[in-house]
C-alpha cells in the first residue's frame, strides 16, 4: 500500500512536469521571435495545468487538503528546478516567480481534486481543453508594457554644486540595503561620462561588472539631465525580462539652499501578467533610484 501511494505521488509529480517542460519547450520553439518575452499562460495556466495533472494521478488516494498542498509545493519546486536547469532561468528570477508558480499548481490540484472526484469525464475534457486553447491565444497574442518610476528626494546643497554627481558620480562605497540586491541581483555602483554636453556617452556601471550604455539627450545644465539606454546586458535575472528605455534626472532649486532630486525611469517589461511583474519592476527601479540618489544626496552634503 505504501508503495503503490508513493509510485502514485512520484508519477503525479513527475508527469506533470514533463508535460508541462514539452510545452513550454513546444512553445519557445515556434515562437522564437518573441525574445524573451514570458507570457501569462507560463505562469498561471500551465502551473494550473500540473496541478490538474498531478491530481488525476493522486485521484484513487483521498489526500487530505494539508497533503495536496505540500505535495503540490515539492510539485512546483520540482518545475522552478526544471527551470534552471533546462530553460536557463536565473535564481533572482526564479525566485521573483516561484510564488505564481506554487499558488498556481496548488490552486490547480484542488481543482483537478473536485474535478475527478465527480467523475465527469466530458466536464473534465473540458476544464483541461479550455485551459490549452487559452494557453495558445495567449502564446500567440502581442505583449507589449511600458512604464514610468519616479521618485524623489531633497538634498541640503544646491543645484549647481548637485549637478556634477548627477552627471557622473564616483563607486558606492555604501552597502545595499534592498534585499534583492543582498542576494545577488546587480546594484548600481557608478557613473561616467565621454563629455559633459548633450550627444555624449554615458555609462551607468553595475555590480558583477555590468554595463548600461547611454546616450545624453538632455544636458540642461543644473536643471536636466535626461539619456537614453542604447545598450544593456542580457543574462538569465531580471535584466534579461524587462528593457530600461530612458532615465531622468531632475533638478528643482527650492529657494531655501536645498535642492529637489527627482529620478524617473522608463521601462518596458518581457514578463506576464503585469498585475504580478510590474510590482517587482516597480519596487526593483525605485531602489536603484534610491541608490544612486542617496548616493549624490551624501557627496553633495559633503562639500
Amino acid at each position: 500500500m505504501k508503495t503503490f501511494l508513493q509510485s502514485k505521488l512520484l508519477q503525479g509529480i513527475i508527469v506533470s512536469n514533463v508535460i508541462i517542460l514539452i510545452v513550454i519547450w513546444l512553445n519557445n520553439l515556434f515562437h522564437s521571435e518573441k525574445d524573451g518575452i514570458l507570457i501569462y499562460s507560463e505562469f498561471v495556466i500551465l502551473p494550473l495545468l500540473m496541478g490538474v495533472i498531478s491530481a488525476w494521478f493522486w485521484r484513487s488516494l483521498n489526500l487530505k487538503s494539508r497533503s495536496i498542498i505540500w505535495y503540490s509545493i515539492l510539485d512546483g519546486f520540482l518545475a522552478i528546478v526544471l527551470s534552471y536547469i533546462f530553460l536557463g532561468e536565473g535564481t533572482i528570477c526564479l525566485i521573483i516567480v516561484s510564488p505564481l508558480i506554487f499558488a498556481f499548481v496548488i490552486t490547480g490540484a484542488f481543482i483537478g481534486k473536485a474535478m475527478f472526484r465527480k467523475n465527469n469525464q466530458t466536464l473534465n475534457v473540458s476544464i483541461v481543453s479550455i485551459l490549452l486553447v487559452v494557453f495558445t491565444v495567449d502564446s500567440v497574442s502581442d505583449h507589449h508594457y511600458r512604464n514610468m518610476v519616479s521618485d524623489e528626494i531633497v538634498i541640503n546643497a544646491t543645484p549647481e554644486t548637485i549637478w556634477k554627481h548627477v552627471v557622473s558620480f564616483d563607486k558606492i562605497k555604501r552597502a545595499n540595503t534592498y534585499w534583492l540586491f543582498k542576494v545577488g541581483m546587480p546594484s548600481p555602483m557608478q557613473t561616467t561620462v565621454t563629455a559633459y554636453r548633450k550627444g555624449a556617452g554615458r555609462k551607468c556601471i553595475f555590480s558583477n561588472g555590468y554595463v548600461f550604455d547611454e546616450k545624453i539627450v538632455t544636458f540642461d545644465i543644473n536643471k536636466d539631465l535626461t539619456f537614453d539606454i542604447i545598450g544593456q546586458p542580457k543574462d538569465p535575472e531580471i535584466m534579461g525580462h524587462i528593457d530600461i528605455e530612458r532615465g531622468q534626472f531632475l533638478l528643482k532649486d527650492n529657494g531655501n539652499g536645498t535642492t529637489t532630486l527627482v529620478g524617473n525611469s522608463w521601462y518596458s517589461l518581457k514578463v506576464f501578467p503585469i498585475w504580478y511583474y510590474d510590482l517587482w519592476a516597480e519596487s526593483i527601479t525605485r531602489n536603484v533610484h534610491l541608490r544612486v540618489m542617496e548616493h549624490i544626496k551624501e557627496i553633495s552634503e559633503q562639500n
